[in-house]
């Protein structure tokens, strides 16, 4: 049957859920309902009355959570500033530097620590900003149990080492995600964030001009629509070296979240190596043919899913780290 792909999925997502949730240690949904009941309605007021006014947010709000995880886990470390004496930070990696929301979230956090000081984690404000923003362009609703704890340290090599890059294979890219404890399915649903945002064009130039070495415009990969790739050379990517013209990560759709991402895919106009590589495994592009097919509620029901297992990798609770009073800087 054309779905069972992805009704298997589904039903494997739903039970990685579960084991995420019981090694989430202290997470819980309504963690602050004593400690600061108001949290999470102040977040989600805060979110639906900005992102209507900058709803590009939501996808970088998405890509912070992302990389947040990624690197120690979901602890807020990537929003962490360096510090004098103690080498750079993850935001000062190359893959963060396009990272922005950085002032949004300072300004959500101000919020909540206006109403409830030192209780609420910017590694939880993160997590619900990022969720609530979705929701208001357009995507699925997700539950976030809340609980973590900001980490104290923060290190640039260790960005480099551990995120995922858009010039990965998909082996490349499974074992970075089999790290984390995600899998195939968590891959291609979490890769259908590009859905919206929008990129440099140094970050997949070399599919434009340089695919098989030779530096010259036309050399571009073979999984890369000739046409569409032509287009992005002409209007523009218009030189090999451009690192500051922007990108529609789904053309025509980049600000709403929805499955033309994955038709994109089918059609060879995946941006990133990285997106065409999801068509190279037969199970993910299995996933990918699916949910493709199917009405946008399946889609927003897996994403959804990979999401909150995302948000539980090695998550700091209990005693462990702390919670920051300012989101760029340690307490004391």
């Amino acid at each position: 049957m054309a779905g069972a792909p992805l009704v298997l999925a589904i039903l494997v997502a739903a039970v990685g859920v579960a084991a995420a949730e019981r090694g989430g240690g202290k997470l819980r949904q309504g963690y602050y309902e004593q400690s600061c009941p108001r949290a999470e309605q102040i977040v989600k007021d805060y979110v639906e009355r900005q992102i209507p006014l900058e709803p590009s947010v939501a996808a970088t709000l998405i890509r912070t959570h992302f990389h947040d995880c990624f690197v120690r886990g979901c602890d807020a470390s990537v929003l962490l500033n360096a510090t004098t004496g103690g080498g750079e930070a993850e935001k000062d990696a190359a893959p963060n530097l396009t990272l922005r929301g950085f002032d949004f979230l300072d300004r959500v956090k101000a919020l909540v620590e206006q109403e409830c000081p030192g209780v609420v984690s910017c590694a939880d404000v993160l997590a619900l900003a990022s969720r609530d923003a979705v929701g208001v362009i357009g995507g699925p609703f997700w539950r976030v149990p809340t609980g973590r704890r900001d980490g104290r340290m923060s290190i640039k090599q260790e960005a480099l080492d551990q995120l995922p890059a858009p010039t990965m294979n998909f082996t490349d890219l499974l074992a970075s995600f089999r790290a984390k404890g995600l899998g195939v399915a968590d891959l291609v649903w979490l890769s259908g964030a590009h859905t919206i945002g929008i990129s440099h064009c140094n970050s997949f130039s070399e599919r434009l001009y340089n695919f098989t070495g030779r530096s010259v415009p036309g050399d571009a990969g073979p999984s890369l629509d000739a046409e569409y790739a032509a287009n992005l050379r002409r209007t523009n990517c218009t030189t090999r070296t451009d690192n500051t013209t922007v990108v529609e990560m789904d053309p025509g759709s980049f600000l709403t979240f929805d499955l033309s991402y994955y038709h994109g895919l089918l059609k060879y106009q995946g941006l990133f190596q990285s997106d065409a590589a999801l068509i190279t495994d037969e199970a993910a592009r299995a996933d990918v043919e699916s949910v493709a097919k199917g009405p946008p509620e399946v889609f927003f029901q897996v994403f959804a899913r990979s999401m909150m297992r995302m948000g539980m990798i090695e998550v700091k609770t209990g005693g462990d780290g702390e919670i920051r009073r300012h989101c760029a800087v340690v307490n004391n």
